[in-house]
This record gives structure tokens, sequence and C-alpha cells, in this order.
């Protein structure tokens, strides 16, 4: 006998996020995830299929009032409805996905950002932030929490977790510059060495700005706290570096640099995920582990727009028009 248990979990193999062992999704690369639209489509069709069964053959009375469930009407709602002002409930569909704040566009950088943020920064710290900002999707709060310790430079580091080079952010309450990451997945450490939590790739350049400013800047002023990013200048000089401080840096860069618009800390994130899809046809499960995103629909409904300007998008249009005639 089917029950709503069975339906949801039914949901989750197609790729709705459920809070249920599913199994392995059904649409798997090369083939893109289900966005928020078709779930729902989805959701209305295998409800509509079970209560039209049900009802026909007068069986599974249980699953027929687990699906014939109604919520209070929205303003708008009451708005398309006719008299709207006397409902007092709506149909509801318990297998359809939970429905959000319809997502913005992400802010993407000017091109050419990175050369002309390194040229106006001042320091090889920011020179830093701003080179491990571009290689990575790194929050700012987990970048300016990093400890030494967490940074894993090298092939084959003795935390197993990754065989190239990489980092670990870690979320940590007792941070003196009141600096945490976002996502709290476990971490610990295990004879001395730093595990798990969230891991991300280092690129060489990453690796040579580090040491361009462990050399330099850190050396000559660090105080021994075990922090990565700290303060060059001021009364606290060698204490830890503040995300406020890291934005209002980026800020200031972004302005000397003359780019069009605020340049901010997420505005990176943005970037690499979009251009990790550019470069891998649209690969939404790449560009998932590449952002440690926590879906890979999530990274299509959001990301997995056409560029307008792509030659793509134009020979597409042509075509429509037929001024390729």
């Amino acid at each position: 006998m089917v029950s709503l248990l069975d339906l949801h979990r039914y949901m989750g193999a197609m790729g709705a996020k459920v809070q249920l062992p599913f199994g392995q999704p059904w649409r798997m690369p090369p083939k893109r995830p289900y966005g928020a639209s078709a779930l729902s489509g989805l959701a209305a069709c295998l409800k509509g299929f079970y209560l039209h069964q049900c009802s026909r053959l007068g069986v599974n009375d249980e699953l027929l009032a687990a699906l014939e469930v109604r919520r209070l009407p929205t303003q708008a709602d009451r708005r398309r409805g006719l008299l709207g002002h006397v409902m007092t409930s709506m149909p509801a569909n318990p297998l359809a996905p939970r429905k959000g704040s319809r997502p913005r566009h992400p802010k993407m950088l000017p091109d050419g950002y990175r050369p002309s943020l390194l040229e106006a920064v001042n320091t090889a710290r920011d020179a830093m932030v701003v080179t491990w900002l571009a290689d990575t999707s790194l929050r700012i709060g987990g970048l300016t929490g990093l400890h030494l310790s967490d940074l894993h430079l090298r092939e084959n580091a003795e935390c197993g977790d990754c065989k190239s080079p990489h980092l670990h952010v870690c979320h940590r309450w007792g941070n003196s510059n009141r600096s945490a990451a976002k996502i709290k997945p476990d971490w610990a450490v295990v004879d001395g060495v730093v595990t798990k939590g969230e891991i991300y790739r280092v690129s060489p350049a990453m690796i040579s700005s580090y040491f361009a400013y462990m050399t330099t800047e850190y050396a000559q002023y660090a105080a021994g706290h075990g922090m990565l990013l700290i303060q060059l200048s001021g009364p606290r000089r060698g204490e830890p570096w503040s995300a406020d401080a890291a934005r209002g840096m980026l800020r200031r860069a972004g302005r000397r640099a003359g780019l069009s618009g605020r340049v901010k800390p997420q505005a990176f994130r943005h970037q690499i995920t979009n251009d990790v899809l550019d470069v891998t046809n649209g690969d939404a499960f790449v560009a998932k582990a590449v952002g440690n995103w926590a879906s890979a629909r999530m990274v299509d409904e959001v990301y997995g727009h056409p560029d307008l300007h792509s030659p793509q998008f134009a020979a597409a249009l042509e075509a429509v028009w037929g001024e390729g005639e």
C-alpha cells in the first residue's frame, strides 16, 4: 500500500530536497537536475494521479486524507479569486517543494576586475585577500577566521581529506576578531592536524601570494595568536583582522581601481561559480563541488541562465529572426 512517505521519497529521488533517505537521484550528470518549476509540476501530477486512483477505487483512505490537505489563503489568492474576501482555505499539495523568496540575479564583478584590484591594493595582505577570494568561493567570514593550522598548502597533507593543496574552513566561536564560518560542518584536530570542515582547493597563485605575505608583513607584525590575517597599522597592529575591515579594504580598492559599483566579497563567490559553469558547459554538479554549495539544483536555478552577450545566444536569436538566411 502506497503511503505519503513513499511519495516524498519518490520526490527526493527526482531531486526535491526532503529529509529522508531516498538513495541515488535519478537525474545524474550529464543530465541537469530538475528546477523548482519542474518539481512543482511533478508534485501536482503525482497528487492528481493518486487522488483519482484512491477516490475511484475506494482504497487507501489514509493516503487520500493525507493528500486532501488545505492551507490558509494568501493575499495573492484573495486577489485572484472570485469573492476572495470570503475565502477561508485553499487546497495544498504536501508533495510540492517549499517555495522561498525568488532568488535575485547574482551580482557579478566587471571584466578585468582582478588585475585592476591587484594594482589598486597597498599591501601584500590585501593582494592575498583578492587572490584568495578570486580563486575560491570562500566567504569573507571564513577567510578572516582562518588559522595557520587550517592551511595545508602541500601535496598529500597528513589530514588525508584532499591530496592537492587545500585549506579547511572551521567554524570557531572564540575568534577574537569575531569572524566565523557560515557553514558549520564537523571538524576535529587529530594528532595536531586539522581535519574535515569545509575544504577548498588552493591554486598556485594563492600559495605564491601567501608566501609573499608571510615572509614580509606577517613576519614583521605577527603577535603569535595563530590567525592568518592581521592588522598592519594602528595601535592594534598584529592583532587579527576583522571581516568588516576586509570589506572596507575591497570597497576602497574598487573605488581606486575605477570599477563600477561596490566591490563586495560575495561577488567573488558568484563570479567563480558562474565561470565554472561557463567552462563546464553548465555542469551544476561541478559548480556545486567547487563552491561548496548546498545543492546542484540551487546552483542551476541561480546561475544556470544564458549569457545575453554570448555568441551562442546571439546566433540563436539570429536563427529565430531569420537573419542568417
